[in-house]
C-alpha cells in the first residue's frame, strides 16, 4: 500500500511538472479604430505577449464587443476582462473621476495629466466608486487640452459662442454653457455626422480625435488657444478577471503598464509635432484669444463650477474637496 501511495504521489508530481502553464487571453471592449488613443493597449499587449512568452495575451475588439457607453456596464458583468471608457459619457456612474474634468485646472502637458490621474485613481474613494462596477483603475489615456473645430464664421470672440452648438462633454461642456454655447454630448464616433448633419456647429476634442473622426476634415477654423479642459478616459479591467490570474501574470501586467504609457506619450508626441502642418495643409483658419477674453472665459466658467462640483458630490457623500486636493497636489508636485 505504501509503494502504490509513494507511486502515485510521483505520478501526480510528474503530471503537475509536465502541464503547461494556465494561459490567460483576456478580451478587451475600445472604439473606432487603432489610433494614438489605444496605442498604450497596443502595446500593452505587445509587452504582455513578450514577457510571458505568449501566456497572457489580449484580444482588443474595436467596437465588436459594447459600445464606448456601455463599456463600464459590460465589465460589471465581466462580458469582457478590460476596457475603455470615458467618465464624461456617464458622469452618475463615476462621480470620483469628474473631478479630473472640471475646466480650467491648469494641466498643461499630458505628462502632468497622468500624474493626475493616477493621483485620483489612487484614493480609495475612486476604487471604491469603480468597485461598484467590479472594476480596477489600470491606466489613464491622457489626452491634450481640448480646442474647437468648427464651420462657417469663426467664433474669434467669446460672444460669438452665443446660442452654438458645440459637441462637448462633462466639465468642457459646462464651460461652454457659461458663454452661452449649447452643449451637446454626442459621442466621438457620432460627432462627424452630428457635425456634418448640421446637429452641432463645431466639436470639441483633442487633436488626434480630430483626425480619427475626421471632423478636422469639415473644419474652417480652429481655436488654438482656447483650452477649457479635457476628458479623462480610464482602463480599467474585472476585479474578478484580474483576481484569477496567477501571481506572475498579475506581476506581468503591472510591470508592463509604465512601458506602455510611455509608448503612449511618444506616440503622442509624433501627433502634435504633425498638427501644425495639417491645419495648413488643409487651410484651416487658427483662432487665437485674447488674454482677456481667456480670463473672462476662466472667470466664469473655473470657479464657480468647481465650487458647484464640490458641493454636489459633497451632497451625495463623496470626499470631493479631498478629492480635489489630491489631483492639485499631484499636479504641483509634477511640476517640482
Amino acid at each position: 500500500m505504501t509503494k502504490y501511495l509513494q507511486g502515485a504521489a510521483v505520478a501526480a508530481l510528474s503530471i503537475a511538472i509536465a502541464a503547461p502553464a494556465v494561459a490567460d487571453e483576456w478580451s478587451v471592449s475600445v472604439w473606432g479604430k487603432p489610433r494614438v488613443f489605444t496605442s498604450h493597449i497596443e502595446k500593452l499587449n505587445e509587452i504582455l505577449t513578450e514577457k510571458t512568452n505568449g501566456e497572457f495575451t489580449l484580444n482588443i475588439s474595436y467596437g465588436g464587443l459594447s459600445s464606448n457607453r456601455e463599456n463600464l456596464d459590460g465589465i460589471s458583468i465581466g462580458a469582457f476582462e478590460m476596457a475603455q471608457f470615458c467618465a464624461g459619457y456617464h458622469r452618475d456612474k463615476n462621480p470620483t473621476l469628474t473631478v479630473l474634468e472640471l475646466p480650467f485646472i491648469g494641466v498643461n502637458t499630458l505628462a502632468e495629466e497622468v500624474a493626475v490621474s493616477n493621483a485620483v485613481y489612487a484614493t480609495d474613494a475612486a476604487k471604491e466608486d469603480l468597485g461598484r462596477w467590479n472594476a480596477m483603475l489600470l491606466m489613464p489615456s491622457p489626452m491634450p487640452q481640448y480646442n474647437i473645430v468648427g464651420t462657417g464664421e469663426p467664433a474669434d470672440s467669446l460672444e460669438k459662442f452665443e446660442g452654438m452648438r458645440v459637441r462637448a462633454t462633462g466639465g468642457i461642456g459646462q464651460a461652454f454653457q457659461t458663454v452661452g454655447a449649447v452643449p451637446t454630448s454626442v459621442t466621438a464616433t457620432e460627432a462627424y455626422n452630428a457635425m456634418e448633419s448640421g446637429v452641432v456647429d463645431t466639436v470639441a476634442f483633442a487633436q488626434h480625435a480630430h483626425f480619427a473622426y475626421r471632423t478636422i476634415d469639415m473644419a474652417d477654423w480652429w481655436t488654438a488657444n482656447l483650452n477649457p479642459g479635457t476628458v479623462n478616459c480610464p482602463v480599467v479591467v474585472n476585479t474578478d478577471a484580474y483576481d484569477m490570474l496567477s501571481d506572475e501574470h498579475k506581476a506581468a501586467l503591472m510591470e508592463a503598464v509604465p512601458m506602455a504609457m510611455d509608448h503612449y506619450l511618444a506616440e503622442y508626441a509624433k501627433i502634435l509635432d504633425k498638427w501644425e502642418g495639417i491645419l495648413a495643409e488643409k487651410n484651416v483658419q487658427k483662432v487665437t484669444y485674447s488674454e482677456e477674453d481667456l480670463e473672462k472665459f476662466r472667470a466664469a466658467a473655473a470657479a464657480p463650477i468647481r465650487d458647484q462640483w464640490i458641493a454636489d458630490m459633497t451632497a451625495q457623500g463623496m470626499p470631493a474637496q479631498e478629492l480635489y486636493d489630491t489631483m492639485m497636489e499631484a499636479l504641483k508636485a509634477s511640476r517640482m
